[in-house]
């Protein structure tokens, strides 16, 4: 009488493809997330960034609520498109934050993007002696690397001043409107007599404290306060 052979062990655990699947869709969820850190975008924009490249995944961004995003396989089915403004600005965002890495890692400042182009964000207390307009030894190395900034890109920048709301009381200038001004002009010199640019790129304003981002209620916050911003924009964006 013929042996019988044992029947063949059935593996346990996932088939092969499923654990494949998964880990391509936990590359891809990484991907998005890192992009979404590192452009620094808000949700609404990040969101029609990712429609705008689903064909090339195979991916479906379905909008849920406004502080996360979705994912789900999907055959060329979404209707978000980025449109070339988006694209633009984007683009400046990447640009400023790979040109802007190093003294970054120095000087704390915000990169964030607008409607209409980008926006850098340092405290004055970087770049000015408190209730002065003039420029500190250390601020060179900042505003240096805007002009490096601007000379690889044609963009259009403006210069923005801003105070807290009694800094310009200790100062030798009568308002706040005239320290926030003559701060933004004091920038805007220094760039163009060593950057030698067109002036008809640049513009520059002061807005006291009329543009807190914070409660002027305490120091800590009085400090992010006073800051000077660049704005950068085309001025076809």
């Amino acid at each position: 009488m013929a042996r019988k052979e044992p029947p063949p062990k059935q593996e346990e655990g996932a088939p092969e493809w499923l654990t494949t699947f998964s880990d391509l869709m936990s590359l891809l969820l990484t991907f998005f997330v890192l992009l979404l850190s590192f452009a620094n975008m808000d949700i609404q924009k990040f969101q029609d960034m990712l429609g705008s490249i689903k064909d090339a995944f195979g991916v479906q961004v379905k909008r849920q609520q406004a502080d996360y995003v979705a994912f789900s396989p999907s055959k060329y089915e979404s209707k978000v498109k980025l449109t070339k403004q988006d694209k633009d600005i984007l683009g400046m965002v990447l640009t400023v934050k790979s040109l802007l890495t190093d003294v970054q890692q120095q000087t704390p400042m915000d990169i964030s993007s607008e409607d209409n182009g980008v926006l850098i964000r340092i405290q004055s207390d970087v770049i000015f002696k408190k209730g002065t307009a003039k420029l500190l030894p250390s601020s060179k190395k900042v505003l240096d690397s805007i002009i490096k900034l601007l000379k690889k890109n044609d963009w259009m920048v403006a210069i923005r001043g801003h105070t807290d709301d009694i800094e310009a009381k200790n100062s030798k200038y009568s308002s706040a409107w005239e320290l926030s001004t003559a701060r933004a002009a004091a920038v805007l010199r220094y760039l163009l007599e060593k950057g030698k640019f067109n002036p008809r790129r640049f513009k520059a304003e002061g807005y006291a404290d009329t543009l807190p981002i914070v409660p002027n209620i305490s120091e800590k916050n009085r400090q992010k306060n006073r800051r000077v911003e660049f704005y950068f924009y085309r001025p076809n964006v």
